[in-house]
């Protein structure tokens, strides 16, 4: 081989491994971009969704291309109205606060709904947040009044709030604990209001919980029901998870944001240790994933190859966002900004071809009834949500 083939060659290699070098830069920044844009898809075709008063969205089913939608009276309705505002926080488009006011007019009628403990999270994740991001002084009245109709679920005897009316020949008084996310409406109405007596309600009922619904290793038991006369625990049992002393995901979840929020109104330790300690069992249970995503039960025997939950994992994340505030301990922040990387990929985000107003694939929503399994659900995006506003005001 002669000098100058051999000086053609060296040279030609030499540009094909640079621009191989080039090249993987620019996928890289072409991947950021990607998401960045994929993300900013996902948000429009929330804005888009036309508008229905009695079709709120709850999930999708990626696989039948089918979204399930139910109306105001459902516990899921406040998310979506929920989402829009926290949307119209992130981006200061004031489109997504038109359509939030919007959809979040379709709710008011609930504020009499006397058959639901579930007022906080259709009244306060939609109006709530409507009062806090636009300062819709309106709003104030709704709030004030969805907690006087939260409170006639309230029983002395037993100190809590009723969770559900049905299956009564089962279980006489069911208290969930889900039930800790509805306190947060009591606790500002009565910082509207004046009236003591809603935090009062509140602060009964997270005692009572604390006292009853969490094991010695500070995992929760979903459902703990009462005798309405004397006011003692007459079972502890689960509706959603594997089985009754197993720790349901989503429930786990509850706890901990539920008693995190209730430190904030009330600054009580004996909150803030619970949210820490059930904090502790979450994160280091020798069954949570390692990108930080849970199998909807952490008992589930199909482990590894159970199903995920993205929504018990957003609203941890959001959680400890919030308890990095209270408490020095790096695992909080560290654990929350694992998962929003993680669910920051395709894996985790709904392709631009889906015309669904969700965001985030792989929640599960009722896994003994097979009911929203593996699907996009819209309290998993409403987490996520406030989880990236969360975090950028660390």
């Amino acid at each position: 081989m002669n000098r100058v083939s051999y000086f053609v060659l060296t040279i030609g290699f030499t540009l094909f491994f640079l621009s191989c070098k080039t090249d993987g830069k620019d996928e890289n920044v072409t991947s950021s971009v990607s998401i960045d844009s994929l993300v900013q898809t996902r948000y429009q075709k929330l804005l888009e969704y036309p508008l229905d008063s009695v079709g709120f969205p709850r999930s999708y089913n990626l696989s039948t291309d089918e979204i399930r939608k139910v109306p105001s009276r459902d516990w899921t309705s406040g998310f979506f109205p929920g989402n829009l505002w926290h949307l119209y926080q992130l981006t200061g488009n004031k489109a997504f606060k038109n359509r939030a006011q919007e959809w979040t007019s379709f709710i008011e009628k609930e504020k009499f709904n006397t058959g639901t403990h579930d007022m906080g999270f259709k009244v306060f994740c939609s109006f709530g947040e409507g009062l806090r991001i636009s300062g819709n002084e309106d709003y104030k009245s709704i709030i004030v009044e969805s907690a006087k109709t939260l409170s006639t679920r309230f029983n002395k005897n037993v100190g809590c709030l009723r969770s559900w009316d049905f299956n009564q020949d089962v279980w006489e008084f069911p208290v969930i604990v889900d039930n800790m996310m509805n306190l947060e409406l009591l606790f500002e109405a009565t910082k509207i209001s004046g009236d003591s007596t809603y935090h009062n309600i509140a602060v009964s009922h997270a005692n009572t919980t604390l006292k009853n619904h969490f094991r010695e290793d500070a995992s929760s038991y979903h459902v703990v029901v009462y005798d309405t006369i004397n006011g003692k625990v007459k079972d502890k049992v689960t509706h959603q998870g594997f089985n009754a002393s197993s720790a349901w995901a989503r429930g786990q979840a509850w706890g901990i944001y539920g008693y995190t929020m209730a430190y904030r109104y009330t600054k009580d330790a004996e909150y803030l240790a619970q949210a820490k300690s059930s904090a502790s069992f979450y994160m280091q249970h020798p069954n949570m994933r390692d990108d930080g995503i849970p199998y909807w039960d952490f008992n589930d025997p199909n482990i590894p190859d159970a199903v995920r939950d993205v929504s018990a994992a957003t609203i941890v994340a959001s959680a400890f966002y919030e308890l990095s505030q209270y408490d020095n301990d790096s695992r909080y922040l560290e654990y929350a900004n694992k998962v929003m990387e993680t669910l920051k990929t395709e894996e985790y985000i709904l392709g631009p071809e889906v015309q669904a107003p969700f965001i985030l694939k792989h929640s599960t929503g009722n896994w003994p009834r097979k009911d929203e399994m593996d699907e996009s659900i819209v309290y998993g995006d409403y987490y996520y949500l406030e989880a990236l506003l969360r975090k950028e005001s660390q």
